[in-house]
């Protein structure tokens, strides 16, 4: 269930906050479950979407460049960046994440060296480090709170650097 609702936080959000109207309806997955779902778009261009799984279980996505931050501790945005979108997803079993798209005028490599530094005192373990053209990413995880974490970031045309960090918190069980 957890693709499925991924899936359908993702693209859902996306089409309603393009068209600006209020939404409901089910989704049947392909083993059958019957998944509930409404969303609005308000005039302040956040879009909440819910979604209600067959046990009841609600799943809760909330998208827009306003939305309030949610970044774990000793985590915060990076010095000078403008936000385009945050996506905060909360509630169901599978555990709670945001991704958070922002720019800035600095280089790939300031942006994940930052975030790096970061992350370590956090506590989180970088287990992957990669760079790709014009690209750098950094990952890891922190296991005491069973959460990851991931920040990539792509020199654009010019004078613009696009990163995109998301963070993920799955409860133990």
């Amino acid at each position: 269930m957890r693709f499925v609702l991924t899936s359908a936080i993702g693209v859902g959000a996306l089409a309603l906050a393009a068209c600006g109207s209020e939404q409901s309806g089910t989704i049947t997955t392909e083993d059958g479950e019957t998944i509930e779902y409404s969303a609005d778009s308000e005039s302040s261009g956040e879009t909440t979407m819910r979604i209600t799984g067959p046990d009841g279980e609600e799943v809760v996505s909330r998208t827009g460049a306003g939305v309030e931050l949610s970044l774990p501790d000793g985590i915060s945005m990076y010095p000078g960046a403008k936000i385009v979108s945050n996506t905060v997803v909360s509630g169901g079993s599978e555990g709670s994440g945001s991704m958070i798209m922002f720019e800035s005028s600095d280089s790939p490599e300031d942006i994940t060296k930052y975030y790096r530094k970061q992350a370590e005192s956090a506590g989180i373990t970088i287990q992957i480090d990669a760079s790709m053209n014009d690209a750098q990413m950094i990952a890891g995880e922190k296991k005491s709170d069973n959460s990851s974490f991931m920040v990539t970031a792509t020199r654009e045309d010019g004078d613009v650097t696009t990163a995109q960090m998301m963070v993920t918190t799955k409860p133990r069980g």
